[in-house]
């Protein structure tokens, strides 16, 4: 299948054609559509700022070893790219080094595949110091066992001072220089994962209420964390808007302040490279006490990427958190439409813009705070402890025995264990137990 646009333009830089192999493997995946995935490709070359003039789509049992697509498609490739100017072919799939450097020599083009190209959109998008060492992390990590497949010019000999050594090749010698570097970067981000853990270990202390907001990429996530807490995020209608997670704090009706935390968007196929590297940003969710699914209901392509998200928490160990799945963008469906929207567990159907809708999404994050009522009865002088109880729990009666507080709140399962931890830092045999009620908790 081939497909041209009449008009080429010299504005960009990077001009392309984009193929895309489908195998008889790919056919039998649930998650994969062919014609989307190409879609999606385009949509990911528009972002990277590649001037796309036309798509190459080729059905094969099985990817070539040595050009990945067939002989005969890559000359029809060949012919194409010439035909329109091009200077680059971007691939759906992920080539080996062997097959970038077969079809560079051959097409005498730049070769980039779909990893490179998503992992070039993260680098455009990288603004803090963590996101910048993930970025280059995961570059490097992928560039490394395909070294040999990027260019000519790194299998020359070195020259100049400092190159010159015992017949080592230049190759030989970006080979050492990226494995350092890659030592030297997860050293940077272990020390950037362990500021982050203390932050968590902080945040679980102070038994603030964690939410997630996850999702396929450019479902709506920042656009709901900025209508829901007035954040100022880039919001923008194109894909990994936002890479850098962003948390701010939301103030529930009952007075409860709970932590809401936007991750980085998922996609298909995404690089194993690129999860690695920001695995310290994607455990946000791991460590959230609700995620929060934000779908794109206005897209046809809903289910598989629901099911996208659903195969990245599974590899995350998230998978079976609490969950509440979010339809988001209905205001661009009919009524009927929206009402079709379901799925198992507990849902919402909503519009980040439509005020009602963002009150009920901020009503059912109040339900899942909420829970038993319990009683504590902490000294009057551990102003942190009531400080605690007041920031946690709906505080429904207090009152004064002695020297110490009695307070009654409502407050779920899990911030009753975070409440404990903190009561059990206390010395509980200074106070006398008494005729307290059975329902009563004291330090």
């Amino acid at each position: 299948m081939r497909q041209t646009t009449h008009e080429v333009t010299t504005e960009l830089d990077d001009r392309a054609i984009l193929v895309s192999l489908v195998t008889q493997e790919q056919k039998r995946q649930d998650a994969y559509d062919p014609e989307y995935s190409l879609a999606e490709l385009i949509a990911l070359a528009e972002t990277a700022q590649v001037e796309v003039l036309g798509t190459l789509t080729q059905n094969k049992e099985y990817a070539d070893s040595k050009w990945f697509i067939g002989k005969g498609k890559a000359e029809e490739l060949k012919e194409m790219l010439q035909e329109n100017g091009a200077n680059t072919a971007i691939f759906d799939q992920e080539l080996s080094g062997a097959q970038v450097r077969n079809l560079e020599t051959y097409l005498d083009v730049k070769i980039i595949d779909r990893t490179q190209l998503i992992l070039d959109i993260f680098a455009q998008r990288a603004r803090t110091r963590e996101g910048i060492i993930q970025v280059e992390l995961a570059q490097l990590s992928y560039l490394l066992p395909r070294l040999s497949g990027h260019g000519k010019n790194l299998s020359r000999l070195g020259g100049g001072i400092g190159t010159r050594g015992p017949g080592e090749t230049k190759l030989e010698t970006d080979r050492r220089h990226i494995r350092d570097r890659i030592a030297e970067l997860k050293r940077q981000l272990a020390e950037t994962v362990r500021h982050r853990t203390l932050h968590r270990e902080r945040r679980k202390k102070s038994g603030v209420f964690q939410v997630a907001l996850v999702g396929y990429t450019n479902a709506g996530k920042s656009t709901l964390l900025r209508q829901l807490t007035a954040a100022d995020v880039y919001v923008e209608n194109q894909l990994f808007a936002t890479l850098d997670p962003t948390s701010r704090q939301l103030k529930l009706p009952s007075g409860v302040e709970i932590v809401l935390t936007d991750t980085v968007g998922f996609i298909q196929n995404l690089p194993h490279d690129l999860v690695a590297a920001f695995r310290a940003t994607l455990e946000e969710a791991n460590e959230a006490d609700l995620i929060l699914h934000v779908v794109d209901s206005s897209t046809e392509m809903m289910p598989i990427q629901m099911r996208v998200v659903d195969q990245v928490l599974e590899e995350l160990g998230a998978h079976g958190k609490d969950r509440v799945t979010v339809f988001n963008k209905v205001d661009l469906l009919s009524p009927s439409q929206a009402d079709m929207l379901t799925t198992e567990g507990e849902f919402l159907r909503v519009s980040a813009f439509h005020e009602a809708d963002l009150k009920r999404l901020v009503d059912t994050l109040e339900a899942h705070l909420a829970g038993d009522s319990k009683t504590y009865r902490i000294p009057a002088d551990k102003g942190d402890m009531i400080s605690l109880v007041y920031r946690v729990g709906e505080v429904l009666e207090n009152g004064v025995d002695g020297d110490d507080m009695l307070m009654t709140v409502r407050v779920n399962s899990k911030e009753y264990d975070k409440i404990g931890y903190m009561l059990a830092a206390y010395d509980q045999s200074q106070h006398a137990q008494g005729d307290r009620g059975e329902n009563t908790e004291h330090v």
